[in-house]
């Protein structure tokens, strides 16, 4: 992976990354690796994120991962943490080897895809939308805190959310996403953080999320889940309706 120094920054701040709390190793002068690390409360834990670890290719195989984690954990234990989180791409069998060894376990399999859906109102829709800003969304009892970092609201500040209620005004499910617009003003594509059902998954309840997220722009508008859980049935509906698999990763959790 590579990335700017503006690009690096960016990330640390938007996804709530802490300077305090991540980790720089160095072989005299010369840095050779680095960590991460996010910590915020999550269902009433203290939780750690490990936002990315990287070893430079002429020190991996040396020990310097052991050296490495060992200081992680040291840190984790000092704040106090009571659990611990990464992601990694699946086919990163060693990586995953390594995390295995140091008492992380898969949680789940997270998937990006990528596609287009024509968004149209149903004819006989009778789903309202209330749009409301991501933070709100804690309010909510149905909200679900538990998700892989970047898909928590506290990751998606400046990203929009809403609800949707049944013609009772029952709540049925919930989105929170970011859109993308390209330098003429058109709306290029959505990223989309969370997408829960309370309800059946339908075709028809699909087109009418969809056409309130983009409400005004004209279809087919591209779609980019983040880290969304393959056992949820909208991801099931997406891949059935030709949104492309772009990455697989595994959530691990190491309890402590």
């Amino acid at each position: 992976m590579e990335m700017t120094p503006e690009l690096f920054f960016n990330r640390m701040v938007n996804e709530g990354l802490s300077y305090n709390h991540s980790i720089v190793a160095f072989d005299q002068e010369k840095p050779i690796a680095i960590v991460v690390n996010g910590i915020r409360m999550i269902d009433g834990k203290k939780t750690a994120w490990n936002g990315g670890t990287g070893i430079a290719i002429d020190y991996r195989g040396k020990g310097v991962s052991n050296l490495f984690m060992e200081e992680v954990f040291n840190m984790y234990h000092e704040e106090n943490i009571e659990k611990e989180t990464l992601e990694a791409i699946k086919e990163n069998e060693r990586a995953i080897s390594l995390y295995k060894r140091f008492g992380y376990e898969i949680k789940d399999s997270l998937v990006y895809l990528s596609g287009s859906i024509e968004a149209s109102i149903p004819e006989h829709t009778m789903l309202q939308t209330k749009s409301i800003r991501p933070e709100q969304l804690a309010n909510f009892p149905f909200y679900q805190e538990n998700v892989p970092w970047q898909c928590q609201w506290l990751s998606a500040k400046s990203g929009e959310a809403q609800i949707y209620l049944d013609e009772a005004g029952n709540s049925i499910g919930y989105t929170l996403f970011k859109k993308v617009w390209n330098q003429e003003g058109i709306l290029e594509k959505v990223f989309l953080y969370q997408c829960k059902l309370l309800s059946e998954v339908s075709e028809e309840i699909i087109q009418a999320v969809f056409s309130s997220i983009t409400e005004g722009e004209s279809s087919p508008i591209h779609f980019i889940t983040i880290n969304a859980s393959l056992s949820n049935p909208v991801i099931q509906y997406f891949m059935n309706n030709g949104f492309k698999l772009t990455t697989e990763q595994v959530q691990m959790e190491r309890k402590i």
